[in-house]
C-alpha cells in the first residue's frame, strides 16, 4: 500500500511545469498578477499523510492501529496532494506576468515538448461565469479527443473562486505516459457559500490500477470535500477500491469517510464505512453504520468461518469501532476518546456526510470543450 500510495503522490508532484524558473512562482508577491494567491484549504497532519500500513496481521492477533483507518489518512494525502500540485502549477505560471488575457507556447521542463498558453477574459464552465480563464495544451497533442489540454483553470478575484481541471499526461508525456487517463479537478472557494472560510472539492478519475495479486487496495477515483472554518478542518467523501478484498470473496470497496481535524493542536477524528463500489445509496446511516468497519469486518468474518470463537473475533476487531483518533503521529485508537480536546471536532461529525458510492465509481471529469 505504502508503494502505491507513493507512485500516486509521485503522479502528482511530478507534474509540476516550471521548476527550473527562477523568479518567484508566489503570485502574491506580484502585485499586478491576476492569478488567485490560494487555491486549496489545508488538511491537518494528523488526517493527511503517507502512512507505513502493516501487513494484515494472522486472524488470532489484534489489527493493531487499525489499518482502514490508516489506510484513510493515505487517501485524504492524496486527494490533498491533487490540490496541492494545482496551486503549485498556478504559482508557477505566475512567472510569465499573467496579467491580462495573453498567448504564448513554451516548452515544458520535463518532456521538452512545446505547450500553449492562452488565457481570455469572460469565459462560462459548469454552469457559472469566470472572470478568467487560463488553458495549457500540449501543442502536438491539440488534435487529439481531449484537445491536448493539460491544465484549464477558472477563476474570480473577489471573492477568490475558481475550478482547476489538470491532466498529467499532457503535462509531461516523460513521466505519465502509465497514467494517460488520470485527470483530476480541483473546486475551490472563499465566498463562504457553504458556511466556510474557504472549501474545496477535490474530483481524481482514472488512476491506474495496481496489479491486486500486489496491493488489492489501489485506488481509482476519489472525491473529497475539505472546509476550514477558523482552526477546524471538515472532511468527508469517498475513495473507490475496485480490486478491496477483505475476508470473503467479495471484491470492490469505497472508503466512505467523515473527518473533522484541529489544525492548531494537529488532531483529528474520524468514522469510516466499507460500502460496495456498486452501491447505490446516499444514506449517512447506512454507509458509515451498517456498513462501519467493525461491522463489515464481522458479518464477512462469521460468513467465511462461521464457527470461529467469538472472543477471538473480538479481539482482532480491536480498534475497528468508530471514531478513529488520529493525532500529530498518526492512528492513535478507535472507539474510545483519548481525551476532551477531541470532543469539539468529534461533536461535528454527524453533521458530515459521504458521497455516493456508485456515483464515485463511475466519476468522469472533462475540460471546458
Amino acid at each position: 500500500m505504502k508503494k502505491f500510495c507513493f507512485l500516486v503522490l509521485t503522479i502528482l508532484f511530478s507534474a509540476i511545469l516550471f521548476t527550473g524558473c527562477e523568479k518567484d512562482p508566489d503570485p502574491s508577491q506580484d502585485e499586478t498578477s491576476i492569478l488567485p494567491e490560494s487555491f486549496k484549504v489545508d488538511i491537518p497532519d494528523a488526517i493527511s499523510r503517507e502512512s507505513i500500513v502493516k501487513k494484515s496481521a494472522p486472524l488470532v492477533d489484534t489489527l493493531q492501529g487499525n489499518e482502514i483507518y490508516e489506510h484513510l489518512s493515505n487517501f485524504i494525502a492524496i486527494g490533498e496532494g491533487a490540490a496541492d500540485i494545482v496551486q503549485e502549477i498556478i504559482f508557477a505560471i505566475a512567472v510569465y506576468g499573467i496579467n491580462k488575457p495573453m498567448y504564448f507556447p513554451f516548452e515544458g521542463d520535463d518532456d521538452g515538448r512545446i505547450k500553449n498558453l492562452e488565457v481570455v477574459e469572460n469565459s462560462s464552465f459548469d454552469g457559472a461565469s469566470w472572470e478568467f480563464q487560463l488553458t495549457i495544451t500540449d501543442a502536438e497533442s491539440e488534435s487529439n479527443a481531449d484537445g491536448g489540454k493539460a491544465i484549464q483553470v477558472f477563476w474570480n478575484r473577489n471573492p477568490v473562486k475558481g475550478i482547476a481541471v489538470l491532466k498529467p499526461y499532457n503535462i509531461d508525456r516523460t513521466h505519465h505516459l502509465n497514467a494517460a487517463d488520470a485527470i483530476f479537478r480541483i473546486d475551490y472557494s472563499e465566498a463562504g457559500e457553504r458556511g466556510y472560510d474557504a472549501h474545496m472539492i477535490v474530483y481524481i478519475a482514472g488512476l491506474p490500477l495496481a496489479n491486486p495479486l500486489v496491493d488489492p487496495f489501489s485506488m481509482s477515483a476519489l472525491k473529497m470535500f475539505a472546509g476550514k472554518k477558523g482552526d477546524v478542518i471538515d472532511v468527508y467523501g469517498n475513495s473507490n477500491h475496485p480490486n478491496a478484498r477483505f475476508f470473503t470473496d467479495n471484491s470492490g470497496f469505497n472508503w466512505a469517510f467523515v473527518a473533522s481535524g484541529d489544525e492548531i493542536l494537529d488532531i483529528g477524528v474520524a468514522e469510516v464505512g466499507l460500502p460496495p463500489s456498486s452501491l447505490d445509496e446516499p444514506s449517512r446511516n447506512v454507509l458509515l453504520d451498517y456498513y462501519s468497519i467493525e461491522n463489515v469486518f464481522s458479518r464477512q468474518i462469521y460468513e467465511w468461518w462461521p464457527t470461529i470463537d467469538p472472543a477471538t473475533v473480538a479481539a482482532y476487531l480491536y480498534n475497528t469501532a468508530a471514531p478513529g483518533y488520529f493525532d500529530s503521529k498518526g492512528f492513535v485508537q478507535g472507539g474510545t476518546s483519548p481525551g476532551a480536546e477531541y470532543d469539539d471536532i468529534e461533536g461535528r461529525l454527524p453533521g458530515l456526510s459521504p458521497y455516493n458510492p456508485k456515483e464515485i465509481s463511475n466519476l468522469s471529469i472533462s475540460f471546458k470543450e
